[in-house]
């Protein structure tokens, strides 16, 4: 008998579109795996976590499908998904969710963002990263899911409180410049910048140039750092950097392990 496979739910991060789970969605399809792609534009986090709840609601009574689901997000997806698991359903816990699969998640807060609304330093970054990854003559101010992924906005400040649910299992998949390649993300040599706790900026190469790997670990989820084999980042470091993560073809087959392996029964 055909293994039936649990839905798989995809949220984008900030500034994306559904389209960079193509490739994911060409493997899921080939499993005989339902992918239900969630599309999002600029909203306060609550908004659209309120937004991804209907959509699951309506993508259920779609399918006839009531049973668990699994989640795959990137970046910011996995910010607004949280909140919706966490702190809109977490007393009642309604949405059934067997694993949430975060790709670069911010979890404590994005550096990134903090650098963006940075009185001294944010203008020089937003032009510096205009066209790799934030719209040209971006502004930060009136950004809401900017302003509340910042690491002390009234969202983090949630999420904290409440923390993971203990019914679902939390795996994130983080990238490094292993090598210390400029190629990597250039922008900054092929570093991750950081936003300390005493305030102060500096660069790692723990990081996937957007996401550096302090925003994402906390106590109850697992992480898995890719590459595997530095290797990998010879011919096209850049697969391994922040916006080209969901394509990337290691990181797609360490997710079907997921969904498709014994671990995740």
């Amino acid at each position: 008998m055909k293994r039936q496979y649990l839905p798989v739910l995809l949220v984008h991060g900030w500034k994306s579109r559904p389209r960079i789970w193509r490739d994911l969605i060409t493997r899921l399809t080939d499993h005989g795996i339902p992918a239900w792609a969630f599309a999002y534009t600029d909203d306060h986090p609550e908004t659209v976590a309120t937004d991804l709840r209907r959509f699951i609601a309506a993508k259920r009574k779609e399918s006839g499908y009531s049973g668990d689901i699994d989640i795959i997000t990137h970046s910011m997806g996995t910010h607004i998904t949280r909140y919706l698991l966490e702190v809109i359903d977490g007393s009642t816990k309604e949405e059934t969710v067997r694993n949430l699969i975060g790709i670069g998640p911010p979890n404590n807060g994005s550096s990134m963002a903090e650098l963006f609304c940075d009185a001294v330093h944010g203008e020089e970054m937003i032009n510096r990263l205009a066209g790799a990854f934030v719209p040209k003559g971006y502004i930060p101010d009136g950004d809401a899911l900017v302003q509340e992924v910042r690491p002390r906005s009234p969202t983090m400040k949630r999420l904290r409180r409440t923390g993971l649910r203990d019914d679902i299992t939390y795996r994130f998949i983080l990238g490094e410049n292993l090598t210390r390649s400029a190629a990597f993300f250039p922008v900054f040599g092929g570093r991750t910048p950081v936003y300390g706790e005493d305030g102060e900026w500096k660069t790692t190469w723990a990081g996937d140039g957007v996401i550096p790997h302090t925003d994402s670990i906390m106590a109850g989820g697992t992480y898995e750092v890719l590459p595997s084999d530095p290797l990998l980042l010879t011919e096209r470091p850049w697969l391994y950097c922040h916006t080209t993560l969901p394509g990337n073809p290691e990181v797609i087959s360490r997710i079907l392990r997921h969904l498709t392996g014994p671990e995740g029964k």
